[in-house]
């Protein structure tokens, strides 16, 4: 209770608007500070707190409400104190809609090639400029309170999928005190924190991970450590027991997960939220995702293709601009190409959440997902793609 008996609002609303009868797959929404957003929802990543190549309004265009940024690479450039001067990440980068900041830890342990685990935190080195820095829980609640993001992850270790039990008891056991030191500097009333939870591939050390973060209390639920190497069988049986162990009524979100088929399956176990750098990365390598499947647009077969990039899109690149061009753009190294490409891909991730939820809306989920994983078998690798008619 506030002060004069004010009831303390939430910084985020999380509620179900429908569920799948043959799943555990379910549509929501999802208010936070900034706005609300359908759920399942995937976020654009925009990790130097810009979606590579695209302008917010473009982003907001294909329709993104809630993107990622990411703490440790804002922490290093240009810094979180300076972005607070600025008025905040919002401000300073030109988004009016609702952001999600990672808590640096998967970078701390991906990209720095020299570390040391303490316990109340990490020793990293920059991979700029190689300086030291400390990532601390507290340290970690500072940096997203001043970023002022509307969602803020705690402090993990995202340990490898094949760890050893020893190791993932200690890692797992280190991470839940971390999330509790979090919840206890997290300071800001209108960012919801979310708690993650780890455990490599064993469902016991999950699953009380699970527990432990539930009776801390937190806002919404990540699932960490999966789509690091391990196969998708075996990231689907880990959210198969990890999933129901979250609380029903708050959000539950799989980290760096987006493949469409991988997002299909999730969604069938119960995850609302996704992110993934996937779409805009391979976008710059000129593949995009069509609704018949993954097809390399900078091949030679479309050289002389009038098509649209999609036939069934209706992004500014497929209303425009023939295969051909966009081709020829990413062949002579021009930026509009893969700036095309990534307008493309994002826009392709909003559409297809937008069915997802329309067939949830619809009492369809089951037709749709059928569907959709003749699509994506193989990872949508099945040359469907390409098969077009000259016009």
């Amino acid at each position: 209770m506030k002060a004069g008996g004010e009831v303390a609002l939430s910084p985020i609303d999380f509620r179900i608007l429908a569920k799948d009868k043959d799943s555990h797959a379910r549509l929501g929404e999802l208010r936070t500070a900034h706005k609300s957003v359908a759920t399942p929802v995937f976020m654009p990543v925009g990790t130097q707190a810009t979606v590579k190549t695209m302008t917010p309004d473009e982003v907001k265009e294909a329709g993104a409400g809630l993107i990622l940024a990411n703490t440790y690479h804002l922490y290093l450039r240009p810094g979180h104190a300076l972005i607070e001067r600025m008025g905040g990440l919002h401000k300073f980068m030109g988004w009016d809609g609702a952001i999600l900041t990672d808590s640096g830890g998967y970078q701390v342990f991906s990209l720095s090639g020299l570390r040391k685990i303490k316990a109340d935190g990490v020793w990293f080195s920059s991979h700029i400029d190689g300086s030291r820095h400390f990532f601390s829980p507290e340290k970690v609640m500072e940096i997203q309170n001043s970023l002022g993001s509307d969602i803020a992850m705690v402090l993990d270790e995202c340990m490898p999928f094949g760890s050893s039990r020893e190791y993932a008891e200690a890692s797992a056991r280190m991470s839940a005190i971390w999330a509790g030191k979090c919840k206890d500097a997290h300071d800001r009333k209108d960012q919801a924190l979310f708690g993650i939870v780890q455990g490599a591939g064993f469902e016991d050390i999950r699953l009380g991970m699970a527990k432990e973060l539930v009776g801390m209390g937190f806002d919404g639920y990540a699932i960490g450590g999966l789509s690091v190497g391990e196969s998708k069988d075996d990231m689907y049986r880990v959210l198969s027991y990890t999933t129901p162990a979250l609380p029903e009524d708050k959000p539950r979100y799989l980290m760096g997960v987006g493949s469409p088929d991988a997002i299909l399956e999730a969604v069938a176990l119960g995850i609302d939220m996704f992110d993934c750098v996937l779409p805009t990365r391979i976008a710059r390598n000129g593949t995009i995702f069509t609704d018949r499947g993954r097809f390399i647009v900078r091949d030679a077969g479309s050289a002389e293709d009038e098509s649209p990039i999609d036939e069934g899109c209706d992004c500014y690149a497929c209303r425009n601009f023939s295969r051909a061009y966009v081709r020829h753009l990413l062949k002579a190294g021009e930026v509009l190409g893969i700036r095309l490409t990534t307008m493309h891909n994002v826009r392709f991730m909003m559409r297809f959440m937008e069915k997802l939820r329309a067939s949830l809306a619809e009492g369809r989920f089951a037709e749709f997902l059928a569907e959709q994983r003749i699509i994506w078998s193989n990872g949508g690798n099945n040359g469907a793609a390409g098969k077009r008619t000259m016009r």
